[in-house]
């Protein structure tokens, strides 16, 4: 099989069969649809189990943001614990091997949920209740997680979440924008000088939403992926980015795709806040503030795709019109940040 971008297949094929047990090659590497930052790859062998595996985006890009030694590590300290995550089976930082480091784990098999017709088709309407409780109960598991028992007391600080956040992606936005968005800016200052009381800081997993969970026939999450974000800080950022994700039926997506959520089945997301209130017994009333936050900062991670497209990074720019939607994307996370954070005064 010839090279494709982002793998060596000479050199990944080696280290492959040398360090994942009963992996022989050859291997076919088919890219993971659905993910515009890391890079995954569904690696099928001649024998030995499905992998998966997962290196940076091709290009300059925020080290931050994909490290994949990180994401191992992480991926590493949650298993056994009561969020499901896919079994790791290693890791590489040799560069002469891949030129990036990469890390592999088990492919998980189920459902991926990224649109309506998916959801109609895949699922029962029984099945999307028991998806919609399992989402919500994983995510709390999550918050539940002990730090000290998981060795991840020092995966991030542990104050500040939302002001570091707020620097964070304000950072990424001036430095990756292609144009003046007075929104953003707005919205940086709004959220800057109404940031609620945080409490104790928990495992946030980044990006948690419907379609970065695996679920199996019944609806039961059978692994959380896409861990590239996370660090420790205020768990009602997942909760409000849930929300952010999660349209209730006739409500407008960001994407302009209808919503899995919306089949008849899903809760509405004011639902999913009440049981996960009631599974964590945290306050909940400040969830406008965190929902204007996810709006926002998903309006600053798609400027970064955004601008990494233009830029090459991601491959071959295929479709310019998709490629244009990640423009008009961010320009309507905008405005539904500026919305939401009007609706908190």
């Amino acid at each position: 099989m010839s090279d494709i971008p982002g793998i060596d297949v000479g050199p990944v094929t080696a280290w492959l069969e040398t360090n994942v047990a009963g992996a022989a090659g050859p291997f076919r590497f088919d890219v993971i649809a659905g993910g515009h930052s890391n890079l995954t790859f569904r690696v099928t062998g001649a024998s030995g189990p499905q992998l998966v595996l997962r290196r940076p985006p091709l290009g300059h890009v925020l080290a931050s943001a994909h490290d994949m030694g990180r994401e191992h590590r992480i991926l590493s300290a949650l298993q056994g614990t009561a969020v499901p995550v896919p079994p790791v089976e290693g890791f590489c930082d040799d560069l002469a091997v891949n030129g990036a480091p990469f890390y592999v784990m088990r492919f998980v098999d189920g459902h991926v949920l990224r649109d309506r017709e998916t959801a109609e088709h895949t699922l029962s309407e029984t099945a999307r209740g028991n998806a919609s409780r399992s989402i919500v109960d994983t995510m709390a598991a999550i918050h539940a997680v002990d730090l000290d028992a998981a060795g991840l007391d020092q995966l991030g600080r542990h104050e500040g979440y939302i002001e570091r956040q707020l620097k964070r992606w304000y950072g990424q936005w001036n430095q990756g924008k292609t144009r003046e968005l007075a929104a953003v800016d707005r919205v940086y200052e709004g959220l800057l000088a109404r940031i609620p009381e945080q409490g104790p800081a928990t495992i946030v997993h980044g990006d948690y939403r419907l379609d970065n969970c695996i679920l199996a026939d019944d609806g039961s999450v059978a692994a959380v992926l896409d861990w590239e974000l996370c660090t420790l800080g205020d768990p009602l950022a997942d909760l409000g980015l849930l929300c952010v994700y999660w349209a209730d039926p006739g409500e407008p997506t960001h994407s302009g795709m209808p919503a899995a959520t919306t089949v008849e089945g899903f809760p509405t997301k004011s639902e999913l806040v009440q049981r996960y209130a009631e599974l964590s017994g945290r306050d909940v009333s400040q969830i406008g503030y965190y929902v204007a936050f996810g709006y926002w900062k998903l309006a600053c991670i798609i400027q970064g795709v955004y601008a990494r497209y233009s830029a090459g990074a991601m491959g071959d720019r295929g479709d310019v019109t998709e490629f244009d939607v990640f423009g008009r994307q961010v320009e309507m996370l905008a405005d539904a940040a500026e919305r939401a954070l009007d609706t908190i005064g």
